[in-house]
């Protein structure tokens, strides 16, 4: 076996064939080389596995798995960090795009400073065809030195809140795979890739690029809106979770909650900090059950205001994106 890159990239994917093709150029096209690309198909039933082969002809930096059932999204993804080889690990998306240089400054970033676990960009939204429709700066404190403010961020300054949907897509940033693998695998209760991001924002500072290199595509395909109930959407992380005997939904949130008692539990923190982090804990707890209190909860401890949404009608996906340019003038 060659030797490993410095850099893993898993591309979890389930009938991703629509817009799989952009996605894999932008990643192949990127300035920063130094990566393997795993390919992880769930048992697609259209032309995904199609598009993978052929890619991984083209590349020597793919790695194809196709799966002969559908495990759901949640295992698709523990696979791939499972197969990865490199010093850092990057989840992608079948539908997304992503700046030439995105990979190139997350690197730098995390080489930069050791003590950052995650590395990522400001995120933009575009629509079906490609057009950015919405740009958002990052809106959280995970960048802070202390713990237990990363920690507030996360509970209180994600989700909906009164003014809006603060964007943080964190878990497509450039992660450090060491770390990845200390707080464990993702689970597929309510919620979980929440969790393990805020497990992640334990272990240390993230670091955002002050600049839109992340392009998130919002279509109503997306696993979010096409099962918009708490046990579609576990089950979609895990077809186990449709059983309503096995799986009552007051387990599902049950786990939800106690993803983030495990978080401060085991994560590397003084007992000053535990303690802090156990009592935002128990204050956010209280917020979920009297949404009233939880809403002037969300007041008082999120200091960044209400999120800031920019929409920038001059920018143009072609010269930023690789691949783009081709898909210009396939659509002229």
């Amino acid at each position: 076996m060659s030797a490993a890159p410095r850099l893993s990239i898993g591309l979890p994917v389930y009938n991703g064939e629509r817009y799989l093709t952009e996605s894999l150029d932008a990643l192949l096209g990127q300035t920063y080389e130094d990566f393997e690309l795993i390919l992880s198909d769930n048992a697609s039933t259209d032309g995904t596995a199609d598009i993978c082969e052929l890619y991984q002809k083209q590349d020597p930096r793919i790695r194809f798995y196709r799966h002969a059932r559908n495990m759901g999204s949640s295992p698709n993804h523990n696979f791939v960090v499972r197969e990865a080889r490199g010093e850092f690990f990057k989840w992608a998306a079948a539908d997304d795009l992503y700046a030439r240089d995105l990979l190139e400054r997350c690197v730098a970033a995390l080489d930069a400073d050791p003590s950052v676990v995650l590395a990522h960009s400001w995120t933009a939204a575009i629509d079906d065809d490609g057009r950015v429709t919405q740009a958002f700066p990052y809106p959280l404190h995970t960048d802070s030195p202390r713990a237990p403010e990363r920690f507030r961020s996360m509970l209180f300054g994600t989700g909906e809140n009164d003014v809006g949907v603060i964007r943080a897509d964190d878990q497509y940033g450039v992660i450090r795979a060491d770390v990845m693998r200390q707080v464990g695998p993702q689970g597929s209760y309510y919620h979980s890739d929440r969790t393990i991001m805020t497990k992640l924002a334990l272990y240390g500072p993230f670091h955002q690029e002050r600049d839109w290199l992340y392009f998130r595509r919002d279509h109503g395909d997306r696993p979010h809106r096409a099962r918009p109930t708490v046990r579609g959407w576990c089950t979609n992380q895990d077809p186990r979770r449709a059983s309503r005997l096995r799986h009552p939904t007051a387990r599902l949130l049950a786990e939800y909650f106690w993803g983030y008692i495990s978080a401060i539990h085991d994560a590397p923190l003084s007992a000053a900090d535990r303690r802090e982090c156990y009592g935002l804990l128990a204050r956010w707890v209280g917020g979920r059950a009297a949404p009233v209190t939880g809403r002037v909860l969300r007041r008082n401890l999120v200091d960044a205001g209400p999120p800031v949404v920019i929409t920038p009608p001059d920018m143009v996906l072609d010269g930023i994106v690789a691949g783009q340019e081709r898909m210009t003038r396939d659509q002229a």
